[in-house]
């Protein structure tokens, strides 16, 4: 019993991971007044880059600094029409999943052609830590993972030390609130979100790489299957806090790593209900059932300067 438990918490950890980087960038563009609809055509986005760059180069790192450069790109795309041309941020975004998904798909038959065996890339492996991995149940737990569930781990960490703790952060917070009392006070409004869009776009395309060469070894068209949207409801669950997204993502990865159990373990049950799990869990908690949340006063908001 104790070696399922282990081995299920060890599964939402991983499964919760794609959605947790991406929330990461989300709680501070999400603060900065900014809604980034189009998360999931910048994940893909990441995960192909990933994948091509890994393989194409040989090395995971220069992948995943694809990846990650790929959803900067599209994170300028979304900040340059919502920020400076003022379009409707959640049109923008939508239209940002369209072109993420099939430019996704192009990148990858021009590359990889249609219909072959994926290559073998170089991808980021579980690492075996002497002693703490070996603990009984709690090593698995604890210490069974790649080496980019720590680092965002370590990274959440020093983001909410900068959102709440220091100036920048300040700004951040209150740019998404009242950006006319920012821009009085001499910050400029527009800086301020073009970095936090950015910054989402990032760790956008990071999670779509962690998708590609860290959970898994291989890039499969629509990939994302909607992680992209749950990112955003564990923002909103964790109610825009970094830490609150990571307990939120674990949640939302508690109920993917179900519906595996469940599938795996031939459960005489349609399968189609297994794959709703995490899904119902995203339209719970965006309804309100699981918290409330109050957001940012100027969210989606553009910003005209008298």
């Amino acid at each position: 019993m104790a070696g399922f438990i282990s081995t299920f918490l060890a599964s939402a950890v991983r499964c919760a991971m794609p959605m947790f980087i991406a929330a990461l960038g989300l709680v501070f563009s999400e603060r900065a007044g900014i809604v980034n609809i189009g998360v999931e055509g910048m994940m893909i986005i990441g995960a192909i880059l990933a994948y091509a760059g890994s393989f194409l180069t040989g090395s995971k790192w220069l992948g995943l600094l694809f990846a990650g450069l790929g959803g900067m790109a599209f994170g300028l795309i979304l900040a340059f029409w919502a920020i400076t041309l003022r379009v409707n941020q959640t049109v923008v975004g939508a239209a940002i999943n369209i072109i993420g998904a099939g430019l996704a798909v192009t990148i990858n038959r021009m590359i990889f052609g249609v219909n072959t065996v994926a290559p073998k890339i170089n991808n980021f492996t579980q690492l075996h830590i002497p002693v703490l991995s070996d603990i009984p149940f709690i090593g698995h737990i604890l210490f069974s993972y790649n080496i980019l569930v720590y680092i965002a781990i370590a990274l959440m960490l020093v983001l909410h030390y900068v959102l709440f703790h220091t100036e920048l952060g300040l700004s951040v917070r209150a740019v998404g609130e009242n950006p006319r009392a920012c821009d009085t006070l001499g910050i400029n409004v527009n800086r301020v979100r073009y970095g936090a869009t950015l910054f989402g776009g990032l760790m956008a395309g990071l999670a779509g790489g962690y998708l590609s060469i860290g959970q898994l070894a291989v890039f499969v068209e629509d990939m994302t299957s909607g992680r992209g949207f749950i990112a955003i409801a564990a923002v909103v669950f964790g109610k825009r806090n970094p830490v609150g997204a990571l307990l939120a993502s674990l949640v939302f990865g508690a109920g993917e790593a179900v519906q595996y159990k469940l599938t795996a373990g031939n459960i005489d049950i349609p399968f189609q209900f297994a794959q709703m799990i995490p899904y119902v869990l995203t339209i719970l908690s965006l309804i309100g059932l699981v918290g409330k949340t109050e957001t940012p006063a100027a969210s989606g908001i553009p910003y005209v300067k008298e």
